[in-house]
């Protein structure tokens, strides 16, 4: 008896799970922003609309190197007299963007993507010297960077020019 109510329960937790999925897409699916980002390898309509909302106006970063800092995807520095200490990250920012970037990071690197090419091999050459973690960070990193460019030239994921800025 109570294993059945719990499986009614399950039930209607996951169509309403379902629904709100439907919802997430089709919110993506409606605003130009987030359908160009979704073009990139690895981003999905969750990581599309946290980006999007995060960001708001693309125009307030000089240029789409300051995106990665911003949401503290950058190695801590402390340096004093002749110390001078790399550290972890220093998780400023928005850690939902942080999060959302890491795990299609995490996707792009664990799972086949079509169109991921050239950056795949870079960031697997990355995790080969630096090791998984760090390799997933500097792809996070690098995912803001070409989000924020292309959105601010309207452009589609190019695998060429993708390759070319982390080379």
């Amino acid at each position: 008896m109570i294993a059945d109510a719990l499986l009614k329960v399950r039930a209607v937790l996951r169509r309403e799970l379902a629904g709100f999925e439907k919802r997430v897409r089709e919110l993506a699916r409606q605003d130009n922003r987030t359908r160009l980002l979704m073009s990139t390898p690895g981003v999905g309509a969750i990581v599309a609309l946290t980006y999007v909302s995060a960001v708001d106006d693309p125009r307030r970063f000089r240029s789409s190197k300051s995106v990665g800092p911003h949401f503290g995807l950058t190695p801590r520095k402390y340096q004093s007299g002749e110390t001078d200490v790399t550290g972890r990250i220093t998780k400023v920012g928005d850690r939902g963007v942080r999060t959302a970037l890491f795990e299609a990071a995490h996707v792009m690197l664990t799972r086949p993507v079509r169109g991921a090419g050239a950056l795949k091999r870079w960031a697997l050459a990355l995790t080969k010297r630096a090791g998984p973690w760090k390799a997933k960070v500097a792809r996070a990193r690098r995912l803001a960077v070409i989000l924020h460019r292309m959105w601010v030239d309207g452009t589609a994921f190019d695998a060429n020019k993708a390759v070319g800025a982390a080379a």
